[in-house]
């Protein structure tokens, strides 16, 4: 019995190491396989060059400049190594002079670590003729690697620069979003740039390679080239977009030139900022000149610029009178040039008044008692409604990243904002665009659009994003009765550019025939014991209104709108006026308006 016993024992012994040898030398095969493929055979991805932009006639916006970037091998800020890696960049700066020793050191220390096996860079870009002579010499040190990095070039410089934007390092934020922006380095930051990044940067491609103990290539296994060269191709005419840049120097503000059917041929944000600043990374002293600039250059008041409207919403809230049966068609009253409410009076622009008006001398002569009455009337909870619908106090869609909405003011608001009741006399300041009312240029740009065909079109930069054309977009925002009522308001809007009393008929000299609505909203606020007003050319620059004029022509064919808003430029007509007959004047010239 014990020897059967230990028999067994030493069978089953031998039965366990003859198991263990089958698994270790046939079914982990597999498994040490994979451990030798990991040591021997390296997935490298391939950065994919960034999409160019242009405009609508093929000219370039934003290109790639050829250069390249130098890295160096790892594992040379070790205390043994240290020296190397000085005399390696000491020997770079002889070659390239303006090279900044500090700043390549920081750059390789952070990177650096007995983990990291990979060269580091160390010199982000090196033009193609700075490169040309010593690429040789270079590319036979071991410790140097020299890759292909193009850098983002803007050949217009500032010209629209808040519509185009720029790219600059990603940072921590930037990459956690989206981990190719690691192997890129670079990402859209503003603009057009920001918003159509993921399609601009591409895919990375992959290249499989076998390499020896000595990390060198030994075979090329497999190879997926990126996806690049999206094009994205913009509506913007930049022989248009430097013109009116010329109209703006030492202004700030802000303009927008959009077809009816909200395709963008221009826009501005002024002052402007060299786009070529930011891509390498902006020194300090530009940037505190910049950021601490009263102008707010960095501001793109396109879409983040908040201004009262004023007079600007006389069209569509008019349009709101003459629809509902609280006023009619057939509404008006008599402009004394004052209207008392509680303690407080309200004043109309002109000091003895307009006398007896109607919709049409209401909005040609923009007159605030007609719309003080008129909103006593119809109610702040129909006006805020009506606006919104209108476009207001909400985005326009357009294709900028991080558009503002705005604010039209209504009870609701108020309470949710202040946690305060609404007052009768701020339904009046509403009327006339004032008061807490807030809007961008470009929800004006798109509201006169809607003023100008009755429908309200999505603003949109790009035509074509590769092959694929952008369609126009509109939404049906007007009620029947609306829709036939609106040429009351487009006559009214013809009167104000055409007619005798017309608020810009003295400032426009286009050869376009024109509609639109000049606007002059306050920054301050003016004292109820104030009666003769100062003149807007007679107050100090930071005190006078902003100036508004927005305007559709032809009016009997209506093709383009075209917005301007001038900070504390006084009077709408007075200081935007010329821009507007210059610009519909270039569109003429340009062929977008056919010879009258």
């Amino acid at each position: 019995m014990k020897i059967k016993f230990i028999l067994f024992v030493f069978a089953s012994v031998w039965l366990s190491i003859l198991a263990r040898v089958f698994f270790l030398s046939v079914e982990s095969n597999s498994y040490y396989e994979k451990l030798s493929n990991d040591n021997s055979i390296k997935i490298e991805q391939i950065a994919p060059v960034r999409g160019e932009i242009i405009d609508i006639n093929d000219k370039p916006i934003a290109i790639n400049e050829l250069g390249f970037k130098i890295q160096l091998a790892p594992h040379l800020a070790l205390k043994k190594n240290l020296y190397i890696l000085n005399e390696e960049i000491d020997s770079l700066i002889k070659l390239i002079p303006n090279l900044d020793k500090k700043k390549m050191i920081d750059e390789y220390t952070k990177f650096d670590s007995f983990y990291n096996h990979s060269f580091i860079d160390i010199v982000p870009f090196v033009s193609y003729e700075q490169m040309l002579p010593i690429y040789s010499f270079l590319n036979l040190n071991k410790n140097v690697k020299i890759v292909i990095a193009p850098k983002r070039l803007y050949p217009y410089g500032d010209i629209a620069a808040h519509v185009v934007g720029y790219v600059s390092r990603a940072n921590k934020e930037d990459v956690a979003k989206d981990k190719l922006q690691e192997l890129i380095g670079y990402t859209g930051k503003t603009g057009v740039e920001k918003y159509y990044n993921s399609y601009l940067q591409g895919s990375a491609g992959e290249r499989e390679i076998k390499v020896n103990a000595n990390n060198q290539i030994v075979e090329e296994i497999s190879n997926s080239k990126p996806i690049e060269d999206t094009r994205l191709t913009l509506n913007i005419d930049m022989d248009l977009q430097s013109f009116i840049s010329a109209l703006f120097v030492g202004k700030s503000g802000a303009v927008v030139v959009m077809r009816v059917d909200g395709a963008i041929l221009a826009a501005g944000s002024f002052p402007e900022y060299d786009l070529n600043t930011f891509v390498s990374g902006v020194s300090h002293e530009i940037w505190d000149k910049l950021s601490t600039s009263v102008e707010k250059p960095f501001t793109n008041k396109l879409v983040n610029g908040l201004y009262p409207p004023g007079s600007t919403i006389k069209t569509g809230l008019g349009l709101l009178y003459i629809t509902s049966p609280e006023l009619g068609a057939d509404f008006g009253n008599y402009c004394t040039g004052e209207l008392p409410l509680g303690n407080r009076v309200f004043r109309c622009w002109k000091d003895h008044g307009h006398g007896g008006v109607g919709i049409v001398k209401a909005v040609r002569e923009s007159c605030d008692d007609f719309f003080y009455k008129g909103s006593l009337q119809l109610g702040i909870k129909k006006m805020s409604d009506g606006l919104m619908r209108y476009g207001l106090g909400r985005k326009t869609g357009v294709d900028l990243p991080n558009e503002f909405l705005g604010t039209v003011p209504s009870r609701e608001w108020k309470k949710k904002r202040y946690n305060q009741s609404w007052q009768l006399g701020e339904t009046l300041n509403t009327s006339i665009g004032q008061g807490n009312f807030l809007t961008t240029p470009m929800q004006i740009a798109q509201y006169t659009a809607l003023m100008a065909t009755g429908k309200l079109p999505r603003p949109f930069f790009a035509k074509s994003i590769g092959v694929q054309k952008v369609a126009p977009q509109y939404e049906s925002v007007l009620n029947a009765n609306e829709l036939e009522k609106l040429p009351l308001i487009q006559r009214a809007m013809y009167e104000v550019c055409n007619a005798p009393g017309g608020t810009a008929k003295a400032y426009v000299s286009s050869k376009v025939q024109l509609a639109g609505k000049t606007g002059t909203a306050q920054v301050i606020g003016i004292l109820q014991n104030i009666k003769n007003r100062t003149l807007e050319h007679d107050m100090s620059y930071y005190t006078r209104s902003h100036a508004w004029f927005t305007t559709y022509g032809p009016y009997d064919n209506p093709q383009y709108i075209v917005t301007v808003m001038m900070e504390h430029g006084g009077h709408g007509g007075a200081a935007t006026g010329k821009i507007v007959s210059d610009i519909y004047d270039k569109l003429l010239e340009l062929g977008y308006i056919k010879k009258i």
